[in-house]
């Protein structure tokens, strides 16, 4: 009976935040949501990374991934995900995440690009030039590495 009276209790309460919380949208304080470190990759199309590569004038870091791929789901879960990786990546690239056999331009760039093995890390210009590539996982280290190989490729 306690139980059953708790409940009712319970739920008449959530109903008045609900009911209060429709009627005064206003007194709702949103809830910012951190920003993770890591990588931050581009959420646009192809084209608009190419664009805002020549724009800013920077090289594309392209993750060409397939989403049955162990070795790129552990890279985003962690390589990825690194600060310093992320503060050197994100300040230097435009970064973009693309699975290769189902995006758009997945298969298009597959070809173009002759990808054999997930994951395949490029640097690539505004014109889909590739300028510096690996294959294979790669840790934090490994990753800032390519990515400074990358900009001394391009001169």
């Amino acid at each position: 009976m306690k139980t059953i009276s708790a409940l009712c209790i319970l739920s008449i309460a959530v109903g008045c935040l609900s009911s209060a919380s429709e009627s005064n949208p206003e007194k709702i304080i949103p809830v910012e949501q951190p920003v993770e470190d890591g990588i931050q990759f581009f959420h646009g199309s192809w084209e608009e990374a190419l664009k805002k590569a020549e724009d800013e004038k920077k090289m594309i870091f392209l993750d060409a991934y397939a989403a049955w791929c162990g070795p790129c789901k552990m890279m985003a879960a962690t390589s990825f995900k690194d600060k310093a990786v992320g503060e050197y990546f994100n300040e230097n690239f435009i970064n973009f995440k693309m699975d290769m056999e189902k995006d758009g331009n997945g298969p298009r760039l597959s070809a173009k690009f002759s990808v054999i093995a997930y994951p395949t890390l490029y640097f690539v210009d505004n014109e889909e030039v590739i300028i510096h590539t690996t294959m294979g996982m790669k840790d934090a280290a490994q990753l800032i590495e390519f990515g400074k190989t990358a900009i001394t490729k391009k001169g």
